[in-house]
């Protein structure tokens, strides 16, 4: 007599493609990717006596600080924007871009315990990051609003129908946040001086890209070069929806989104192929 075939709800196999997402798989896995954000979002607080009120107070002073330094003194232009509101919605996605992107590329150092010991895709982890800082963005995004409409209310901004791209603008830094974290994840459990290196470049990273600065004070060959860098359309194209001001064109957001999209499958590839033999380096 022969006996009912079991059906297994989990195989684990040798290989896979390495562009294979298991999008399904990490679908299953949703509840862990809410439990790994809940986690990242309450450990900000813990032992803390403002909690939430750190993520209003970090743009506050950096806005600040940016008014004074390069606003007063650098005088630096604004394309005729409020300083305030100008540095302000710089701060808010660089803020969020830099969270993540250095979050995701602790991916494999950060969680070598939990990986050791426990199967689950690991592309839970860095999603599970990306989400944790828009969240983190959310709250900082009120504060923005609060401000905005101060100047929306005094007619010093002009906003436009651009303002609708926002959710497609985060979409695409949060893509390549998680494109180029997974591959300096990958790189860090061999070289783990990357990870000290990745801290000092994004913070010379920020002053290539139009955070404290609109690309129109930008000689010609250096405006040029700054087309190249991905953040550039998301940052002028924001600044323009929400601002009116800013040198933005849709040729701009097309160009940062085939950068972002060819980063993305690089770090896809990298990641799957470190993911295999990770823990013996780590």
């Amino acid at each position: 007599m022969n006996e009912p075939q079991q059906k297994w709800t989990e195989t684990i196999e040798a290989s896979h493609s390495l562009f294979d997402l298991k999008l399904k798989e990490v679908w299953r896995y949703k509840d862990l990717i809410y439990m790994f954000v809940k986690r990242d979002f309450i450990s900000s607080f813990k032992q803390t006596i403002l909690g939430p009120i750190w993520f209003f107070i970090n743009p506050i002073f950096t806005t600040i600080t940016y008014l004074i330094i390069f606003g007063r003194f650098a005088k630096l232009p604004t394309d005729g924007a409020p300083g305030i509101i100008f540095y302000l919605s710089g701060v808010t996605l660089w803020n969020y871009f830099s969270g993540a992107l250095l979050g995701t590329t602790a991916t494999f150092t950060g969680n070598a315990n939990i990986f050791g010991k426990v199967y689950f895709p690991r592309l839970v982890t860095p999603i599970s990051i990306v989400i944790s800082n828009l969240m983190r963005l959310s709250v900082q995004f009120l504060l923005f609003l609060v401000v905005w409409v101060y100047y929306l209310i005094n007619k010093e901004v002009s906003p436009n129908w651009w303002v609708l791209a926002t959710p497609f603008l985060l979409i695409l830094m949060a893509l390549f946040a998680l494109g180029v974290g997974m591959i300096f994840s990958a790189l860090t459990t061999k070289y783990k001086d990357l990870s000290m290196l990745l801290t000092f470049g994004i913070s010379l990273y920020m002053y290539a890209t139009p955070v404290i600065y609109p690309v129109s004070m930008l000689p010609g060959y250096f405006k040029k070069l700054a087309k190249f860098n991905p953040l550039t359309g998301i940052f002028e194209c924001f600044k323009y929806g929400w601002l009116g001001v800013g040198d933005f064109s849709p040729v701009m957001l097309v160009a940062s989104t085939v950068i972002i999209l060819i980063l993305l499958v690089i770090g896809v590839i990298t990641f799957n192929k470190v993911e295999k033999t990770f823990m013996d380096t780590v």
